[in-house]
C-alpha cells in the first residue's frame, strides 16, 4: 500500500489526449484523488520542478479537504481558447465553446498569427479578442506587434495577456498602447514577491487556483494585487476546472469572462457530462469522476509510480509541515 494513500484517497493518474497541440502537449496527465470534501486534482506540467509543483499540491490538498467559500453566483461566464492552429481549424475549435463571445488567442507575432484573429472574427464577428503572448516579446517587439494588431483590427481587443515578462517593459508598454494589459506569469511565477505595484504595469490580474496555492491563497492574491481578476485554468480536467469555477464564483467582483472552458481542448473529460460551457457559462458545483472514464483514461502503472514519487518528494521536502500548520487534515 502506498504510504500516503490515506491522504490521497483513490489516487488515480489519467492521460487524456488533446484535440490539438497545446503548448507542446498532445496528452494531458493529471493525478486525481479524494479527501473529506470531495475530489481534487494535482496536475502541474511534467517539466515543472518540485519547488513550483509544491504550490499546486498545496492547492490540491486544500481542494480535497477544505470547504469551498460561499459562492456569490451560480454560473461563471467563460471565454473560448484558441491555440495556434491552421485557419481551417478555427471554426471547428470555436464551436466547441458554445455561447462564448470572448476568445483568447495564443499568438507569436502579428505577421504569423493575424490570420487567426481574422478567422476568429469571420466566425464570430462580434467577438471580444484577447491575445496571449506568454511573455514572449521584448518591449520593442510588443510595440510593433500591438500597433500592427490595432491598426489592422481596431478596438476588438479586450486585453493582451503577458506581452512581456519584464515589469519595467510592461509599465512602459501600458503607457503607449491602446489596449489593456493582463499579467499571468508575472503573478504565478513570483508569488513570494511584492505584487502590490502590479497596477503600475497592468490592468487585469490572471489568477489560477492551482498555481496560486489554492482558493484561499488566490483570494488573498486578488485582494493584495487590487486589480480586476480573470480566473483561468491550466488545461485541467473537469475536476480541476470545478475548483477554478468555485474560486471565480466566490470573488466579490467578476467583470470578465474566465478562462475555464479548456476541457473543450481535450478529447474527453473524467466527469460526465464533461465540464464544458453551456450558453457561454459553467455551473458551480463539486464534481465526481465517472468510473468508466477513469478506467478508459487511466495511465500506465509506470506513470502512476512517477506521480506518486513526485507527490512523496514534495511532501517530504516540507509540504507535510505546511499542511500540518494549516490543520486541513485534522
Amino acid at each position: 500500500m502506498w504510504a500516503l494513500a490515506k491522504i490521497f484517497q483513490e489516487f488515480t493518474v489519467v492521460a487524456i489526449p488533446t484535440r490539438t497541440n497545446f503548448r507542446g502537449i498532445n496528452v494531458r496527465e493529471a493525478a486525481l484523488f479524494r479527501g473529506s470534501e470531495g475530489w481534487s486534482e494535482f496536475s502541474p506540467f511534467i517539466e515543472y520542478e518540485d519547488g513550483e509543483a509544491s504550490t499546486w499540491l498545496k492547492a490540491a490538498i486544500e481542494g480535497a479537504y477544505v470547504p469551498w467559500p460561499k459562492a456569490r453566483r451560480d454560473f461563471v461566464s467563460v471565454n473560448a481558447t484558441l491555440p495556434r492552429v491552421s485557419e481551417d481549424q478555427v471554426g471547428k475549435i470555436l464551436d466547441r465553446f458554445p455561447g462564448c463571445t470572448t476568445v483568447k488567442i495564443k499568438v507569436d507575432d502579428f505577421e504569423t498569427d493575424s490570420s487567426l484573429v481574422e478567422a476568429t472574427l469571420d466566425h464570430l464577428p462580434d467577438a471580444k479578442i484577447r491575445l496571449d503572448v506568454n511573455g514572449g516579446w521584448t518591449l520593442s517587439e510588443a510595440l510593433v506587434n500591438l500597433y500592427n494588431f490595432h491598426l489592422r483590427f481596431g478596438n476588438v481587443f479586450e486585453y493582451v495577456e503577458q506581452p512581456c515578462l519584464n515589469l519595467a517593459d510592461l509599465a512602459a508598454l501600458k503607457k503607449e498602447v491602446p489596449m489593456k494589459i493582463a499579467v499571468d506569469e508575472s503573478i504565478r511565477k513570483y508569488l513570494n514577491s511584492d505584487l502590490t505595484s502590479l497596477s503600475e504595469c497592468a490592468d487585469i490580474a490572471i489568477i489560477k487556483w492551482a498555481p496560486s496555492g489554492g482558493i484561499s491563497a488566490a483570494l488573498d492574491l486578488v485582494s493584495t494585487i487590487g486589480l480586476p481578476a480573470v480566473v483561468s485554468s491550466a488545461l485541467d480536467t473537469g475536476i480541476g476546472i470545478s475548483h477554478g469555477v468555485a474560486l471565480a464564483a466566490s470573488l466579490p467582483d467578476l467583470d470578465f469572462a474566465c478562462g475555464l472552458g479548456t476541457v473543450s481542448l481535450l478529447n474527453d473529460d473524467v466527469v460526465e457530462p464533461a465540464l464544458i460551457p453551456e450558453a457561454g457559462k459553467i455551473k458551480v458545483g463539486r464534481q465526481t469522476p465517472d468510473s468508466d472514464l477513469l478506467g478508459r483514461y487511466r495511465a500506465g502503472e509506470d506513470r502512476h509510480i512517477w506521480w506518486q514519487n513526485r507527490v512523496e518528494r514534495i511532501w517530504e521536502k516540507g509540504l507535510s509541515k505546511t499542511i500540518s500548520e494549516q490543520g486541513w487534515l485534522n
